[in-house]
């Protein structure tokens, strides 16, 4: 899938993506705050996917749409649940912003936080960069958060990323930088080390960090942890293999 041609508007400068899976009771706060935060931003757009839900948040996001609460909102569907970075990639390949930010669609994220991300992006010299949100203070269960803080310390001793906290779902980086990645479950968790392998710097943005407005977390400290470790050897691979050019010549 490639990004729509639009010769009716120019392309916007951002484009924010939410995957959602059931989390119809947050979709109509959560466009709300979006709304008031794009304010602050230059033209933007709005892509939430959804992963195959099976409650209301489809209906939630075209009643949204129809009262002209999210200006630019776009709906894209899967047919049946791909997980988060399948759903990212997604949004991400029908965008036709430069810039993406990635948010969640559960209230936890803070969106006047992308102002400021944005911000350091777009004048950061040399190579535009990944910018990662890092959530300071946890709003999580205890449980989860020395979970948390395992998984990302097992990160950086294996990856060296330099990064603290790659599980913060907000996130701002190049559309093309992205879809350079190769495609896998649980991507969205190593982008900077997978970016960083192409060149990509990395800068580390304190955020805010808030509760679930509604429902809960569609994963166990369990599922994650064991699904993360297989993903990090994975990574830890990939990265190994990977082989590019310093700079190439054109003779």
């Amino acid at each position: 899938m490639t990004a729509p041609a639009s010769s009716a508007r120019p392309a916007p400068v951002v484009t924010i993506v939410a995957a959602v899976l059931n989390e119809a009771d947050n979709i109509h706060p959560v466009c709300v705050e979006m709304a008031e935060a794009s304010k602050a931003l230059p033209d933007c757009e709005f892509i939430f996917v959804d992963d195959g839900s099976t409650d209301g948040t489809v209906d939630a996001l075209l009643a949204v749409r129809q009262q002209g609460i999210l200006t630019g909102l776009r709906v894209l569907c899967h047919d049946r649940r791909l997980g988060k970075s399948a759903a990212l990639r997604t949004g991400i390949e029908a965008a036709r912003g430069r810039w993406i930010a990635t948010i969640d669609g559960d209230g936890q994220d803070d969106p006047t936080e992308i102002a400021g991300m944005l911000a350091l992006a777009m004048a950061a010299t040399g190579r535009p960069p990944l910018v990662v949100g890092v959530r300071l203070r946890r709003r999580d269960t205890l449980s989860r958060r020395m979970a948390t803080r395992f998984a990302n310390g097992l990160r950086r001793r294996l990856l060296r990323d330099g990064c603290p906290d790659t599980g913060a779902p907000i996130k701002l980086f190049l559309r093309d930088d992205f879809l350079r990645l190769p495609q896998f479950e649980g991507l969205h968790r190593f982008l900077p080390s997978l970016m960083g392998r192409y060149g990509v710097p990395l800068v580390c943005q304190p955020v805010r960090h808030r509760n679930r407005l509604h429902g809960h977390s569609k994963y166990t400290n369990l599922n994650r942890a064991l699904v993360g470790i297989r993903d990090l050897l994975g990574v830890m691979w990939l990265n190994n293999r990977t082989r590019l050019p310093h700079r190439v010549i054109e003779r």
